[in-house]
């Protein structure tokens, strides 16, 4: 294994990370060498579902101990030498990179928008407390959740309006593609139906943004019908809807996969901007299940996709410049972006790339950004080198 860049000792800079053995107390005893786990330090870890939960809340407790640490299972992780699989990745940040507040939000299904919207707004106030008027500041927010909770769209708005305006970035956990099992980790812990928010105050220059690269046809689709709940949608343009997606993309509903869906996702538009709305899978019974919600008379319309790595890099170069240059970029990158890539034979080249602009973090089963949930995007913050001036 190529070693990590060393920034910094134990106590202080960002240090990445990664594990790819195959026993989980042994990838985070790995893991945690490279990350030089500490009180004042905050690691993250992003954990492919190949290991078993209770194996690996042992492993990490074992290996980082009392150390903050927030992270998620993934669908594929990013690691200092790109795309991974299979894996344990992670980065930690000293106080000297920032200082923060994590919190976990457990029994999602249970809580309303008040009760979500608090949470975020009572780790504002914690840091608040430490440094008056945060407004003034480089702030961040961070946010993981279970990917299958269904409430992403609820917990991203109630976490941007509690934020009061501190810019906020995450991704959905998953669990390679299978669609079972997707869990955020918490000091350890590894929890379903939860999510975790980190809210921080960067002492380096921070960037957080994001890209997706598709733009709108003119072949529009309408929803007629439709299970909100399920995100399920049954119609479009009044037709069983696998059937009359496969139509506009010529070709039979017999013939969508994965690779269909990443290559050819909808457009919605919001607030004069296209968004990607991405189909999970189709139907035994003609329905389209979709990563994002969805209702009646959504009018979509099919993405027309454009070079997936000019558009990553011109985003990551972006990022970089704006922050000086990076020495990290927390990443979020939806599954999709990945089998996309992987189907177009460019996936070792997009992972190179990753590597080269310094991002750590994790393929996703959705987006967050500001109080929106998104699908095949990539979503980042971006911290650079030298302290803030």
């Amino acid at each position: 294994m190529k070693p990590p860049p060393a920034n910094g000792g134990p106590a202080e800079g960002i240090r990445v990370g990664e594990s790819q053995h195959a026993d989980a107390t042994e990838a985070a005893h790995q893991l945690a060498r490279q990350l030089a786990p500490a009180p004042n330090r905050l690691s993250l870890v992003f954990a492919s579902s190949n290991f078993a939960p209770e194996q690996l809340e042992a492993g990490l407790a074992a290996a980082f101990g009392r150390t903050p640490q927030i992270g998620c299972t993934t669908a594929g992780e990013i690691g200092p030498r790109g795309y991974q699989q299979a894996s344990l990745a992670g980065a930690s940040l000293g106080d000297d990179v920032i200082d923060f507040e994590i919190g976990l939000l457990d029994n999602l299904d249970r809580l309303d928008l008040h009760c979500m919207t608090a949470f975020a707004r009572d780790l504002r106030n914690a840091l608040q407390a430490r440094h008056g008027r945060l407004d003034s500041l480089s702030c961040f927010a961070f946010m993981l959740v279970d990917g299958l909770c269904g409430r992403e769209e609820s917990v991203a708005r109630a976490f941007h309006d509690g934020l009061g305006g501190i810019p906020l970035s995450g991704g959905s956990a998953g669990d390679d593609l299978h669609f079972v099992d997707t869990r955020v980790i918490y000091k350890g812990q590894l929890v379903k139906n939860a999510a975790v928010l980190l809210v921080g105050v960067s002492h380096r220059p921070l960037e957080v943004f994001h890209t997706q690269h598709f733009t709108p046809t003119s072949a529009r689709l309408i929803v007629t019908g439709a299970i909100t709940a399920e995100r399920r949608v049954t119609e479009l343009n009044g037709c069983p809807a696998a059937d009359e997606y496969a139509r506009a993309l010529g070709i039979t509903a017999a013939e969508l996969t994965p690779a269909i869906f990443a290559a050819n996702p909808v457009l919605v538009r919001i607030g004069g901007t296209d968004f990607v709305r991405s189909i999970q899978r189709a139907n035994p019974d003609g329905s389209l299940d979709f990563f994002c919600a969805i209702d009646r008379g959504i009018v979509f319309k099919i993405a027309h996709g454009e070079d997936l790595l000019t558009n990553l890099d011109k985003a990551l170069g972006a990022a970089s410049s704006a922050v000086g240059e990076a020495d990290l970029i927390l990443g979020c990158d939806c599954i999709l972006r990945r089998l996309a890539a992987t189907e177009t034979g460019i996936a070792d080249v997009v992972g190179r790339h990753l590597a080269d602009g310094r991002v750590v973090g994790f393929n996703t089963f959705g987006e967050q950004f500001l109080g929106l949930h998104l699908n095949q995007t990539f979503t980042g913050i971006a911290f650079g080198k030298e302290a803030r001036r």
